[in-house]
């Protein structure tokens, strides 16, 4: 059992569908084959009944007055019952007279050939004749003399002259015959169709299941490595369309999956690599003056005090770094931020007073969007990130930018979305601009259009990329465009969110 069990598991699932249909059929045949045969008998039965009964009465009649002639003749003769055997008109029946214990007293002459020729007889003894006594006149099956009897079919008429009683028989071979030839024919014929019906399902299976084939093959493709490959499309309403339409949109995302996994391999790659490469800078120079002075080359007081500005200066830039590699470790691992209500306007106030300390030859102005009056711009979100943002932005337009260029501060609300309004913020410089080809991946970490001149400015080619990081946590977004006139424009969009004014404190009116 085990061993079928293991076989049926490694059947294809097209030879089990046939098999189970063949099998159905099978189980189907042999049912109509025994209910046609239990039918067909029940007919047959019933004719010989009919039959039985046509020839009772007339039969009974006939012999009652035969009897009562040869009791009035008294010559101890029963010819005369012979005259009425014809009356059956069954060449196959038996007849005989029995009295009440059951023994023959007379078998009609012109019925059924004796035992003497070897021929099968009804066998009745007395349990029997109680049966069919106890239903006179009704017609039952009763077994015959040869273990290979078929049976008979025999009623009892009491004879109303005297205190015997006839028994007509009827055999049941021919009902046997023709029902196990019946048998045979609707299963053999119901086999045959089985086989037939079984090949030409086999055919058309293997045409439906093309379609699972097909998505067979794709998976081994796709197992291979190509991810690239999809299942063809077939009709929504089928079973087929329904699992290529989920199968396909299963390796949509498992192919985005690893594009994604891979893109971001990729860039920590480059981000270690980037990384390594910023840190090593200032710790060759850090490690070149030290040995420099270990052996004796910085005498000079005043080649020493070069010496320990640039290590000073690389120490500070190695600082601002490695705090923002920290930085976008923590933005990275997506804490949970302080959530406050900010005004973007308050911000933008704050910065144009710092930038102004920072740089005095600078004119720093705060405007609007598109008018020069700002107007308030709230949101909820972490303020000191937010500061930070600005903070960058701004430090990024003073160092890139000539001196003595104008810069802006523009604050105010847009909406960008029908139906939805962004509270937004935006640096303007009046500087070179950034190129159209360097536009697209100036928030990439450690990206830099022209890095020799960066590194003498300090920059360590992370500033951008911690904005984009914090203001997509903020829900928002970040986009460059040209400032009219010439000049680059940072403009940062966040959810607008209105600030709920204070309630006035309750006055009470009543006097003392």
């Amino acid at each position: 059992m085990k061993s079928f069990r293991a076989q049926w598991r490694r059947t294809s699932l097209r030879t089990k569908l046939v098999a189970v249909m063949f099998g159905l059929m099978i189980v189907a045949i042999f049912a109509t084959a025994i209910g046609s045969a239990h039918t067909l008998r029940i007919a047959m039965t019933s004719q010989i009944d009919k039959q039985l009964n046509v020839s009772k009465s007339t039969m009974a009649y006939g012999l009652n007055k035969a009897y009562l002639y040869s009791l009035n003749e008294d010559n101890g003769s029963h010819d005369a019952l012979d005259v009425d055997a014809t009356l059956l008109g069954l060449s196959s029946a038996y007849a005989d007279i029995r009295d009440q214990d059951g023994e023959i007293v007379y078998v009609m002459p012109r019925s059924r050939v004796g035992p003497s020729n070897g021929t099968d007889l009804p066998l009745l003894n007395m349990e029997q004749i109680q049966q069919l006594a106890a239903h006179p006149n009704s017609p039952a099956t009763v077994p015959g003399a040869f273990p290979t009897s078929a049976g008979w079919r025999t009623v009892m008429i009491p004879l109303k002259s005297s205190e015997l009683n006839l028994f007509l028989s009827m055999p049941l071979d021919n009902v046997n015959r023709t029902v196990s030839q019946t048998a045979v024919l609707v299963l053999s014929t119901g086999t045959l169709a089985a086989l037939l019906m079984s090949m030409i399902a086999y055919g058309l299976t293997g045409r439906s299941l093309k379609p699972l084939i097909n998505v067979e093959r794709t998976a081994s493709m796709i197992a291979d490595g190509d991810l690239s490959q999809r299942v063809k499309d077939y009709p929504a309403e089928t079973e087929v369309g329904r699992l290529s339409r989920s199968l396909n949109a299963m390796l949509a995302q498992i192919e985005k999956a690893f594009n994604d996994r891979e893109a971001s391999e990729q860039k920590m790659r480059r981000f270690i690599q980037d990384a390594s490469h910023e840190l090593r800078t200032p710790l060759v120079t850090i490690q070149g003056y030290s040995e420099f002075y270990r052996y004796g080359g910085l005498a000079d007081p005043e080649a020493m005090d070069s010496a320990m500005g640039r290590i000073e200066s690389e120490s500070k830039r190695m600082a601002r770094l490695v705090e923002d590699l920290l930085m976008l470790a923590r933005l990275d691992e997506q804490r949970p931020m302080e959530k406050q209500p900010v005004d973007l306007l308050v911000l933008g106030q704050d910065a144009v007073e710092d930038t102004k300390v920072r740089a005095p030859d600078r004119t720093v102005k705060l405007v609007g969007l598109v008018s020069e009056r700002p107007s308030p711009a709230s949101t909820v979100g972490d303020d000191a990130r937010i500061r930070q943002i600005i903070a960058n932005l701004l430090t990024n337009a003073l160092r890139y930018t000539p001196e003595g260029s104008p810069l802006e501060i523009a604050v105010g609300v847009r909406s960008l979305v029908a139906g939805t309004l962004d509270a937004v913020v935006e640096i303007r410089d009046h500087g070179p601009g950034i190129p159209a080809e360097d536009s697209k991946r100036i928030f990439e970490r450690f990206y830099r259009s022209d890095s020799s001149r960066q590194r003498e400015t300090g920059g360590s080619g992370l500033g951008l990329a911690i904005v984009a990081a914090i203001v997509q946590q903020h829900g928002g977004s970040v986009a460059l465009a040209d400032t009219p006139g010439g000049g680059a424009t940072m403009s940062i969009s966040m959810p607008y969110v209105p600030l709920r004014e204070p309630k006035a404190p309750e006055v009470d009116d009543t006097e003392d």
